[in-house]
């Protein structure tokens, strides 16, 4: 019996120390501990991204206009040609067979011409002695006019199969590189619908450009003479430059998103870039240097509710009441047109921040100028260089947002800093 009795002692000591343990654990892992950044001076650049693929400034599909087999073949991949440079022979058995049939009709005309001519003369000298009536004199001159214009036309086909014919010899329509063989000798091709390509030429590889495609909500910040970098997969650790050239006015729409073509001039002296890379495009909209900054996430942060603190109620009320304004109390509006647009502008030029004061958040309003991803501009506010701002929370009771994010099916306060598509540093 006394076994048992220092048995149910020592169980009952281990359930008081396990739960005392149990207690004090849940008790550090409910406390709700702030993340603090300061407040600092540094450069804010405000880029929009874009993707893009290089391509030559002038380039040139090399086709044939008839068709026939490719006999010879004088150019092939990287070869540099010249302005009427020989690159193609098509066999031109067929088309020389064309040529001579047509001299051929030439010369038959050319003898009908002179025997209307021999009638007509004769004609002539019979109607002057009025051996022949005016009807046989009309008749030998439609006859001769007729014999002329038959061999107009003749002459007409046999300089169409000449230019066939030259059609066969394919040249150069430019200086520059061939970058693309889409033929082979003994291939036929026909030229019945459209004309093939047999060569691509690129004009010119020290001059480039990327076809960048810009979205339609960044494009209004785009502008002819920027200067813009890029890199490309091959060159990971290099940076190249450019300069925006063109900013085209036809959308291009895929799956319901609307892009713009902007195209950027790339100097390409070394010829490291090649037609085809594709290039990760950062276009510089804004850039300012040493200004008082904070991280955007303190704008974005709204600190979790703790039983009996009012100071975050507070915060939240405060940003109802000024998102109110202009309104009477059944929710009408009140003031004039004029007066709530100057209002939104006024509010979309502020965000809230929140600052430790006792150990408890505390909000700021501060009026904000430009923002990325990373920082955002204090143009007007209380704090100072050196300050530390709230921009995550970490513990707290299950259930509550960590870190600083706010709940995404909460209603977006007006006073918030949001995010955006364009990044920078």
């Amino acid at each position: 019996m006394k076994n048992k009795k220092w048995l149910w002692i020592a169980v009952a000591a281990v359930v008081v120390l396990g739960g005392g343990f149990l207690w004090l654990r849940n008790g550090d892992k409910d406390k709700i501990t702030y993340r603090t950044a300061k407040v600092d001076r540094g450069d804010i650049s405000v880029v929009i991204s874009a993707t893009g693929t290089l391509n030559a400034l002038t380039t040139v599909q090399v086709g044939s206009q008839v068709s026939g087999t490719i006999a010879k073949l004088y150019a092939d991949f990287n070869t540099k040609v010249k302005e009427g440079q020989l690159l193609a022979q098509l066999d031109p058995t067929f088309l020389q067979a064309s040529v001579n049939e047509q001299k051929a009709n030439v010369d038959r005309a050319r003898a009908q011409v002179s025997e209307a001519e021999r009638n007509f003369k004769r004609t002539s000298d019979l109607f002057a002695k009025s051996l022949v009536s005016q009807a046989d004199m009309d008749a030998a001159k439609t006859a001769l006019e007729s014999a002329k214009a038959s061999l107009a036309q003749v002459r007409a086909a046999l300089d169409r199969v000449n230019v066939n014919l030259r059609y066969a010899t394919i040249k150069a329509p430019i200086s520059g590189v061939v970058i693309s063989r889409n033929v082979d000798v003994g291939q036929t091709v026909a030229a019945s619908l459209q004309a093939p390509t047999l060569f691509t030429i690129a004009q010119d590889l020290r001059k480039m450009q990327v076809q960048a495609s810009v979205d339609e909500a960044d494009i209004g910040n785009v502008k002819v003479g920027q200067e813009v970098t890029f890199r490309v997969d091959s060159y990971p650790e290099e940076t190249f430059r450019g300069v925006v050239s063109q900013i085209r006015l036809a959308p291009v729409i895929t799956q319901n998103v609307v892009t713009y073509n902007v195209i950027i001039d790339v100097q390409n002296p070394d010829l490291k870039l090649m037609p085809g890379m594709t290039a990760t495009v950062s276009i510089e909209v804004t850039h300012i240097e040493n200004v008082l900054r904070v991280p955007v996430q303190a704008a974005r942060f709204t600190p979790p509710i703790e039983e009996g603190d009012t100071t975050a109620s507070e915060g939240r009320r405060m940003t109802m009441r000024e998102g109110s304004q202009g309104q009477d109390p059944q929710g009408r509006p009140n003031v004039s047109r004029e007066m709530r647009e100057r209002f939104k502008k006024r509010m979309a030029e502020r965000a809230r921040v929140w600052v430790l004061e006792n150990g408890k958040p505390k909000p700021l309003v501060v009026k904000k100028g430009i923002q990325n991803t990373r920082y955002m501009e204090l143009v007007e506010s209380d704090l100072k260089e050196g300050d530390e701002v709230i921009v995550g929370v970490t513990g707290g009771a299950q259930g509550q947002v960590p870190v600083g994010q706010n709940n995404p099916f909460a209603p977006r306060s007006p006073m918030g800093g949001g995010g955006g598509r364009r990044g920078g540093l």
